[in-house]
């Protein structure tokens, strides 16, 4: 079978990522041999979850270290002790270096408690930890993930290293315009998670679903992260297609329709506290309201 030929995005490094890549969390802990699946399946299609797992489908590849681009995340309640967990990472990965290393959420926690913004450690004092990382050529770029505006730029503003990425929710019902150009402007990469469907569109294409959404991504210069155990569909998701005018509008302009203006995820709180993993959306930096929709 012929080799997909996957786009790249150059980060600010210099450094080449792949314009798709593949989510291994598979949602729950404990699902390691899923996720070594999954990942073996992938590597057959040239290109959070377990790292272990994942460095076992790495190694069984057969596939050169250079070849494959390995992202993973640092926790909330390791922001105090950024080397010790990057050093856990590398060790369960068990490969030379880590490619991409991102702050997973801009809230630490300590001794199992959230944090305030501006308590110890701050996303300041863990940036710097993070670019320490960089000398060592163990770690070959630092970034963020879930971070708004605001932080990026403090970020920018009190340290040295701008981050080569941000990996965010975003889809057709959350296209965060306002972040993706900021971050653009910048020169940091977005990598979206998560989807939606568009079934016209596809079979218009003679395409699936996912092939639509990835491709409607990555011509905006969004690298993507869908993850699939199907081996059928892990090599659609690697296929671009090219949408015309009238079916990047309809994507694009999606999110104004009623109550569609949101968050599909489910980590937000309701209730007595509004947010999201221990901070208020304000906190985070989001315009949303409780249920996470979109402040109109």
């Amino acid at each position: 079978m012929a080799a997909l030929k996957i786009p790249t995005f150059t980060l600010n490094t210099g450094a080449k990522i792949p314009a798709i890549g593949l989510g291994a969390w598979m949602g729950t802990y404990g699902a390691q041999e899923r996720a070594e699946a999954m990942v073996a399946k992938a590597l057959k299609v040239p290109p959070s979850g377990s790292e272990a797992a994942v460095g076992r489908a790495i190694r069984a590849s057969g596939i050169p270290r250079s070849e494959i681009f390995v992202t993973t995340k640092l926790l909330s309640q390791d922001h105090a002790s950024v080397q010790e967990a990057f050093d856990k990472s590398l060790k369960e990965l068990n490969v030379e270096y880590i490619d991409l290393y991102l702050v997973h959420w801009p809230q630490a926690e300590v001794n199992g408690k959230i944090v305030q913004p501006d308590e110890y450690p701050t996303i300041v004092d863990t940036w710097k930890q993070m670019e320490n990382l960089l000398p060592t050529g163990k770690c070959k770029a630092i970034g963020v993930s879930n971070f708004d505006i605001k932080k990026i730029q403090r970020l920018i503003d009190e340290c040295s290293v701008v981050p080569a990425a941000n990996q965010i929710e975003l889809h057709p019902c959350l296209p965060q315009t306002d972040l993706v150009a900021y971050c653009r402007s910048k020169g940091v990469l977005v990598t979206a998670y998560s989807s939606l469907e568009f079934r016209a569109i596809a079979a218009k294409h003679d395409a699936t679903v996912a092939q639509v959404l990835l491709s409607w991504a990555v011509a905006k210069g969004i690298n993507v992260i869908p993850k699939s155990e199907s081996e059928e569909r892990l090599r659609s998701n690697a296929t671009i297609i090219e949408l015309d005018a009238e079916d990047t509008a309809f994507v694009d302009n999606y999110h104004k329709g009623p109550g569609l203006h949101r968050s599909l995820l489910t980590y937000h709180s309701t209730g007595e506290f509004v947010g999201v993993v221990g901070y208020t959306y304000e906190q985070l930096g989001w315009d949303m309201v409780e249920g996470g929709f979109v402040r109109q």
